[in-house]
């Protein structure tokens, strides 16, 4: 006599299987699946990040593709790429606060890269409109325009120096 199988059964180790190898590769799967018995499992996947993956990973990407524009010659307000790390969030926030003038260039020059110097700007205020700048914070470190203004070309080095200090904290 062979021993007939409940499919509903299958299907669900089926889907715990799913879910384990999900959690094995670091990974979070959800979905709302219902078997055969109507019992509902409810997941979702969201696909593996990097180990080290950086928030600021789009603005570099942006960085990168504007590093070379010929069309943006302007001077900005540059932060030191060494300050002290109290200081971090009022330097990035300097940096992406000067955007907004090369976004202004690219739009009097018209240059091909003005969208993705709105990225920058857009990716930056939405990582850093959460954070409340500590008063106390602040008031130890420059404002922005207390930094020497320096190329374009420059300004950009120091950016992603900055960026990429930050992502390995």
């Amino acid at each position: 006599m062979t021993e007939q199988r409940d499919p509903s059964k299958i299907h669900l180790k089926s889907i715990c299987l799913q879910y384990q190898l999900c959690l094995l590769l670091n990974s979070h799967f959800f979905c709302l699946l219902k078997n055969g018995m109507g019992l509902i499992i409810l997941c979702a996947y969201v696909p593996k990040t990097e180990a080290g993956h950086c928030k600021w990973a789009e603005v570099l990407k942006d960085l990168e593709k504007i590093k070379t524009s010929k069309d943006i010659d302007v001077s900005l307000y540059t932060a030191n790429t060494d300050e002290d790390e109290e200081c971090q969030e009022p330097v990035m926030r300097c940096f992406f606060l000067e955007t907004e003038v090369i976004i202004q260039e690219c739009r009097i020059k018209n240059c091909s890269e003005t969208q993705d110097v709105v990225n920058i700007w857009k990716n930056g205020n939405a990582s850093l409109e959460n954070k409340k700048l500590n008063s106390t914070t602040s008031a130890k470190c420059k404002e922005c325009e207390e930094y020497e203004e320096k190329s374009f070309t420059e300004f950009i080095q120091s950016f992603e120096k900055v960026i990429q200090r930050d992502c390995k904290h």
